[in-house]
């Protein structure tokens, strides 16, 4: 081996040493309703930046109670701005780290075609045994569906015909396996690129529930680690942002 080369090699290894002590982990509380973007986003950050991102993923309910408890998580990725606005007042958010990184939208869907009009009306016919929606209590998607029942004055008359969710995803999966006929659900769950998830379903107007504002924010326990800031700065580029969109949310 000749000097010239040898001294490439070194150079080359003290770039990957270098590069491996830099890289670092990043602990991450995903809204539900975030999974199929995120889990095209983590890897790609990884590969940007070299940090890795160890992803949960659940309601802001939830995430806001077991951060209040403890829970080691650096970034929250929210379905809605409120938790982190919360978190931020309890002190375990870092402020002006906040911000909007998409706006979900509320789809009411079958896998049965026909099932669902393009108006909503099937909520008001009733020709359908159950509806699953998640949790409203922890989940702002399954609180933008309550509000969509009684803007339409049919939230009493279905009360016995609910399936509740732990999370949109759980509500999802009820409607996508036929455990319940239909179930309000997070756009981006059912379209992917351009395309929609067979079946039937009514793309519920942005009048009838509270625009969900989808903030992210780095918490309390991640303010010193570089992989938490570089998260958060990958997701406002244009290759996370293409991705968003691909799942059809707005920005």
């Amino acid at each position: 081996m000749t000097t010239k080369t040898l001294f490439s090699s070194l150079l080359a290894c003290c770039v990957l040493l270098s590069t491996a002590a830099q890289a670092a982990e990043v602990s991450v509380a995903v809204a539900a309703n975030f999974t199929g973007p995120m889990e095209k986003i983590a890897p790609a950050f990884e590969k940007a930046t070299g940090h890795k991102a160890l992803v949960a993923y659940g309601t802001a309910g939830k995430f806001y109670a077991q951060i209040k408890n403890g829970a080691p998580f650096e970034v929250l990725v929210s379905s809605d701005d409120e938790t982190p606005i919360r978190l931020e007042k309890d002190g375990l958010a870092m402020p002006t780290s906040r911000f909007t990184y998409a706006i979900g939208k509320l789809v009411l869907w079958s896998t049965q075609p026909g099932l669902v009009d393009a108006k909503g009306e099937v909520l008001k016919g009733g020709n359908f045994r159950y509806l699953a929606i998640a949790n409203p209590k922890v989940a702002v998607y399954g609180a933008a569906a309550v509000e969509v029942m009684k803007q339409m004055g049919v939230d009493v008359a279905l009360q016995p015909r609910l399936v509740f969710g732990e999370n949109i995803t759980q509500a999802y999966q009820f409607a996508a396996t036929g455990n319940a006929d239909l179930g309000f659900v997070a756009l981006s769950q059912i379209y992917k690129d351009g395309q929609y998830a067979p079946g039937s379903r009514w793309m519920v107007p942005s009048n009838l529930y509270p625009q969900i504002r989808q903030d992210a924010v780095l918490l309390q326990r991640g303010k010193n680690n570089p992989a938490a800031t570089a998260l958060l700065e990958y997701l406002k580029t244009d290759a996370a942002k293409a991705v968003i969109r691909s799942h059809g949310y707005e920005l």
